[in-house]
């Protein structure tokens, strides 16, 4: 059956007119004017939506020696002997994002970070959360909840993580373009690792003075090789 559609005298040939079809239509209703505004601010906010510029993360303070940038999206291992600085290290890479104004969140699984560690290195409290004491059965599902919602995310990997459960928090931090800091054991890629190897308190004489800074020696490993730095004034003692 056909349909016949009378058009006003003003429109002289179908050329005069602009037809967009309903799938192609790039805009709601005028009525839904406030929904529109809703969605806009929500793609703003979505890291699938992110120019490549965004995609990366420059890089202030001391961790940049080693990683003037850092690519949303990925994982980063630290590691290190207990006592080299591995935890110091790690924290770095809050201080640089909170730093940008954007959100992070560490999990602190024995409930021993104290709020002036964060502070010394460099860490904005006031856009940290911090997740203490998560059972072992539920660290990936709560690491996977936070990507969902902050730009970096620091934790202490538990022994015998799956490589199945690391597999899919590498999937995730992908998708919602959030940065996962490990410390500890990652039974999968990374695309970068660091390791601390020791370092030296500053500060102190003989019989005189005081513990200013930590000077920590890092070794960073990536895809293109091997990178060695001293980084300073990366832990102040009060």
């Amino acid at each position: 059956m056909r349909t016949y559609v009378r058009y006003p005298r003003e429109v002289e040939s179908l050329r005069d007119l602009s037809i967009t079809p309903i799938s192609e239509s790039p805009l709601p209703p005028k009525r839904d004017a406030l929904r529109l505004s809703q969605v806009v601010e929500v793609a703003r906010g979505s890291g699938s939506l992110l120019s490549s510029k965004d995609r990366s993360i420059e890089v202030s303070g001391p961790l940049r020696a080693l990683v003037p940038r850092l690519q949303r999206g990925i994982v980063a291992v630290v590691d290190g002997e207990p006592g080299h600085g591995s935890t110091t290290l790690a924290l770095q890479f809050g201080a640089a994002v909170s730093a940008l104004g954007e959100w992070i969140s560490i999990l602190d699984p024995e409930g021993s970070l104290s709020g002036l560690a964060l502070l010394e290195a460099g860490i904005v409290a006031e856009r940290c959360a911090v997740v203490r004491r998560v059972p072992t059965d539920r660290w990936a599902l709560v690491v996977a909840s936070l990507l969902d919602g902050v730009s970096l995310v620091i934790a202490d990997a538990p022994p015998r993580l799956r490589a199945a459960d690391a597999r899919r928090l590498i999937a995730r931090a992908r998708e919602r373009a959030a940065l996962l800091v490990i410390t500890g054991p990652w039974p999968a890629e990374a695309s970068l690792r660091m390791r601390a190897e020791g370092g030296e308190w500053v500060g102190l004489g003989d019989g005189s003075g005081s513990l200013e800074r930590r000077d920590v020696r890092a070794r960073l490993e990536t895809r293109r090789g091997i990178e060695h730095a001293e980084i300073s004034s990366i832990a102040h003692a009060g």
